[in-house]
């Protein structure tokens, strides 16, 4: 069994920490006023109920634009759509190896912003998506021309999916969609939104959900209000659909198949995200390890104290557990066998979420003072990643599949 990171992945980090000096880090300079600790007021509207400022997405868009041209964008995606056919793996070591750097615009947490682009709805159309779909949505979500959201949890049901209330129902050869979505992220500047709505069937049931792809200017689609988080700017809408009509052609996948592509779509992105966690709270570590060992206490460095030393050590030492879990489930992705490994992911999901709220805590409190304000990283990281506990299956929902597979196996 071979540990290391495959060559290609290696020399691709390097080529990506290259390309972050000379295109990324001087444009995020250039902007400083976004990332320093005004960063949530610099970047949030809020006369216009919390949403990204338009400069802020610009300056997002601008460093996707870069990184597209320089060929990091589209590293994940299919060669037939401009990528690189980057695997699962790859993509879990350098979901791990950007964040592990700290924020910054390279991989920015607000909107999931990377210069290597994580496009689960793209694998979503490219997988299910008709002809003329694919050709209409790909390239252009890809490019930011179209931005495609995704509603599916409801104020009264969160990981209840299956209990959804909105209905969507047959008139003529058209589709009427009413229902009220919460947590409808993207939509601040959505094009579309992919709206999931019960067909038929009970509630409880999985088949019988269907996914709509509806455009957001159809009369009916009220984006009532922003919900304002633990961290801001807001992009999750409360979304009211009220009579909206929609063509039979408007459904993505198949009529009652609706559950499948979210099931992918939580996939691809759990274990990314999980990635993505355990890079931050190994940054955290690193961070508390180094101010630790200059930081002079009673005439000595502040590590020298036990009670300093053993929480970080176990930290480090779950990373290390951590970053087998996520790559072995990252590689059992890549052959395809999404369903075998569903455990393993949430396993990694779970653990590497609460993982970096731990590190982050841990990291403020070895910081002192400075660890609780805004000119340390810390208390962003936390309020961000913190999140992931709860939303795409809380932690609880993650633990309950881990556990069905455990008890599973031994049953009579």
């Amino acid at each position: 069994m071979d540990f290391n990171i495959p060559d290609d992945i290696r020399d691709y980090l390097a080529v990506l920490d290259d390309f972050i000096e000379k295109e990324i880090k001087p444009l995020e300079a250039e902007n400083i006023r976004f990332f320093d600790h005004r960063r949530e007021y610099e970047r949030t509207d809020w006369e216009k109920g919390g949403r990204p400022k338009e400069e802020w997405e610009e300056l997002l868009a601008e460093m996707k634009r870069r990184a597209d041209r320089a060929g990091h964008l589209r590293w994940a995606l299919p060669k037939d759509v401009g990528g690189s056919g980057g695997s699962n793996l790859g993509m879990a070591i350098i979901r791990e190896h950007l964040a592990h750097k700290g924020l910054g615009l390279h991989n920015d947490l607000q909107n999931e912003s990377s210069i290597v682009g994580n496009f689960p709805v793209v694998h979503i159309f490219r997988a299910v998506g008709t002809e003329a779909q694919r050709e209409e949505f790909i390239e252009d979500m890809i490019t930011g021309r179209k931005r495609v959201a995704f509603g599916v949890t409801e104020p009264n049901h969160g990981s209840d999916a299956t209990f959804m209330e909105t209905e969507a129902k047959r008139d003529g050869g058209d589709w009427v969609i009413n229902g009220t979505k919460r947590w409808n992220s993207g939509m601040s500047n959505a094009s579309h939104d992919v709206v999931f709505a019960r067909t038929s069937g009970s509630p409880g049931e999985p088949m019988g959900i269907t996914a709509f792809i509806v455009p957001v200017e159809t009369p009916g689609v009220d984006i009532a209000y922003m919900h304002w988080t633990f961290n801001m700017p807001s992009d999750h809408a409360e979304v009211h659909f009220r009579d909206v009509r929609v063509p039979d052609s408007a459904i993505l996948h198949e009529e009652g198949r609706g559950l499948e592509c979210m099931q992918a779509f939580f996939h691809e992105n759990r274990i990314r995200q999980a990635a993505s966690s355990l890079g931050a709270g190994q940054y955290c570590v690193d961070e508390a390890v180094k101010w630790a060992n200059n930081r002079v206490t009673w005439g000595q460095p502040l590590s020298r104290n036990q009670a300093i030393q053993w929480p970080l050590a176990e930290l480090n030492t779950e990373a290390e557990m951590l970053r087998g879990l996520v790559y072995k489930s990252a590689w059992h992705l890549d052959q395809q066998d999404h369903m075998a490994v569903t455990h393993w992911v949430a396993m990694a999901n779970y653990r590497a979420n609460r993982f970096v709220c731990e590190a982050a805590d841990r990291a403020m409190q070895v910081h002192g003072g400075m660890g609780y304000t805004r000119y340390k990283p810390f208390e962003h990281i936390y309020r961000h990643h913190r999140r992931y506990r709860i939303t795409e299956g809380t932690e609880e929902i993650q633990i309950r599949k881990v556990a069905s597979d455990l008890f599973k196996k031994f049953r009579d």
